[in-house]
């Protein structure tokens, strides 16, 4: 008995595959369907246009926040907001890293969208902690040892920091082994640790070598704080000493665990 023809086969298969999509869906539903994917196409194209063609979403103004030394027109100027263009396509990395490039004050910065039509710059400025004299002018160091801005007035309440470390013996020694940079950054390290009371009286943090750093504070009183190491059983100590030798002219914390104080 002969097999069914290709035709037969043919309309088997049609006939298990089922009706076609428009007659399994309806006319009505098929026509939903149609409608609701154009609604998708659109809507797609339509925010494409109102991201980058339109004149609603683009860059007409700048905003600056938390600046305490900088001018908000030393920020705009620095940070070059492309005004006009579609806010979408604004680089805010690039403008965060111009900023911090041009403008060493500052520490870090936030660029924001501020939608419709703005970009927020809100910037965090570096604190100096010492100052470093260079002729008449100061310059800035911050808590991490960063040299930022040179002023031209002290700011108030900064202690100077002299490095004494051009002269002979244990001052060059330490120098050629650790470096100015380092050194400045143990003075900052023990500008850190200083309790407020101290930190309020010193004027002067003087580095001779990474293990003899001092104090001098007003009234022509002096500390010798020895390394930045044990800095907060430094801060303890000196306080504690000071209560005890209110009349002391000298303390001397550099072994926490056998301070000495004298003079009166």
């Amino acid at each position: 008995m002969a097999g069914p023809t290709t035709a037969e086969r043919g309309a088997r298969q049609q006939e298990s595959s089922g009706p076609p999509l428009a007659r399994r869906l309806g006319p009505r539903r098929l026509r939903t369907i149609i409608v609701l994917a154009l609604a998708v196409v659109l809507l797609g194209a339509g925010a494409v246009w109102a991201l980058y063609g339109s004149q609603w979403l683009r860059v007409e103004r700048v905003s600056v926040s938390g600046t305490r030394v900088l001018t908000p027109e030393q920020v705009r100027e620095a940070a070059d907001v492309p005004v006009g263009e579609p806010l979408i396509s604004v680089d805010t990395d690039a403008i965060a890293a111009r900023l911090r490039s041009e403008l060493p004050r500052i520490d870090s910065v936030d660029v924001v969208r501020s939608w419709p039509h703005g970009i927020g710059l809100k910037v965090t400025e570096r604190k100096p902690v010492l100052l470093v004299q260079k002729g008449r002018n100061f310059v800035e160091v911050d808590d991490e040892g960063v040299r930022f801005a040179t002023v031209s007035e002290a700011p108030q309440g900064v202690p100077l920091l002299e490095l004494e470390t051009s002269s002979p013996g244990s001052a060059s020694a330490s120098l050629r082994r650790f470096g100015e940079n380092r050194l400045v950054r143990e003075a900052v390290k023990v500008a850190d640790a200083l309790p407020a009371a101290v930190a309020r009286d010193t004027r002067v943090v003087k580095v001779r070598s990474y293990d003899d750093i001092s104090l001098e504070l007003s009234g022509g009183r002096t500390v010798a704080w020895g390394s930045s190491e044990k800095g907060a059983a430094k801060a303890r100590t000196i306080t504690a000493l000071m209560k005890a030798s209110p009349a002391a002219r000298h303390f001397d914390v550099s072994v926490p665990t056998a301070p000495a104080s004298s003079g009166s």
